[in-house]
């Protein structure tokens, strides 16, 4: 059977899958609809990232597709309805990458509750001593860490920050309180979270009812010191809005590995906001998650196919 791969795959995945099946892999082919559009004909499988659409035109060449292997969990770049119609099974790697989006999480935290200013850049190797004239920043240790979002990467980042001593609260209102964890956490309010947190880290999917979220208004409600880190999905933070309540120091700072269009564009509103971490979409990205995403997501695909 037939199998394409036209965005990354660790090699130990690709080589189990080569074993069993005609593999088509390039890596650069979602950058080439045509020729993607043409693999995808007779292809019994398909294995994604982030940048292949699944959708429209793609989604109608994929006939004989039984199963779209998705290397990573947000699927908002996969028509799951449609796959549904035409019993094709969406495959996430759910869980395989939640630890290394966890330890991003709680890096930025201690990061950036530690530090004001982040532009020193090469001035104490060049002599200029830019110690502050008072202490400043905060330990995490009796911070609060607030959740947006309370699923398996959420429940993951608030294991290890209770681990560091920080209180953990959480919001979710998909929440069910029979799913299991080993640390003490509130839920609470959207709003009342906001207003008490002292980092808001987002844990949600991109949907209708969560674009935007983050808007002018719910920054407002949050504490001046506070720290916002948006791992999850872009377009869930409105970006023009924090990047005017960092530039009128509303906030502490902000932490972003997702936007609303990747790649960030140049001249983008965040450009220039103070105290703004930027990283390209990489905090679910180590050679650890990597090795567990694809050998997951081939291992559910090997098995789907033999049922074919």
């Amino acid at each position: 059977m037939k199998i394409v791969i036209p965005e990354l795959i660790h090699p130990q995945a690709l080589e189990r899958l080569r074993a069993e099946h005609d593999v088509v892999f390039d890596p650069t082919l979602f950058t080439r609809r045509s020729e993607l559009l043409a693999a995808a004909q007779d292809a019994h499988a398909l294995i994604v990232r982030n940048r292949t659409q699944v959708r429209d035109d793609l989604l109608e060449a994929l006939g004989k597709c039984r199963a779209v292997g998705r290397l990573g969990v947000g699927l908002d770049n996969i028509d799951v309805p449609g796959c549904r119609a035409r019993s094709i099974e969406v495959i996430p790697a759910l869980g395989a990458n939640a630890r290394s989006v966890a330890e991003y999480v709680v890096t930025c935290a201690m990061l950036l509750l530690r530090y004001s200013h982040y532009s020193v850049g090469s001035a104490l190797a060049e002599g200029r001593w830019t110690r502050p004239a008072k202490p400043e920043g905060h330990e995490v240790a009796g911070r609060t860490l607030g959740l947006i979002g309370f699923g398996s990467i959420g429940q993951v980042t608030g294991h290890l920050a209770s681990r560091l001593d920080m209180r953990v609260v959480a919001h979710d209102p998909s929440f069910r309180t029979q799913a299991m964890y080993d640390f003490e956490c509130q839920m609470l309010p959207l709003d009342a979270l906001l207003a008490t947190s002292d980092v808001v880290s987002l844990h949600l999917p991109l949907m209708p009812e969560t674009r935007g979220l983050i808007n002018a208004d719910r920054l407002a409600m949050m504490q001046p010191g506070a720290v916002l880190i948006n791992a999850a999905r872009g377009g869930i933070v409105d970006e023009a809005a924090l990047a005017h309540a960092l530039s009128e120091g509303r906030l502490r700072a902000a932490a972003l590995d997702v936007f609303e269009d990747e790649p960030l564009p140049s001249g983008s509103v965040l450009a220039g906001a103070p105290n703004l971490l930027l990283t390209p979409h990489v905090a679910g990205v180590t050679a650890d998650s990597e090795l567990r995403v694809g050998e997951l997501v081939a291992e559910r695909i090997l098995a789907l196919l033999k049922t074919i």
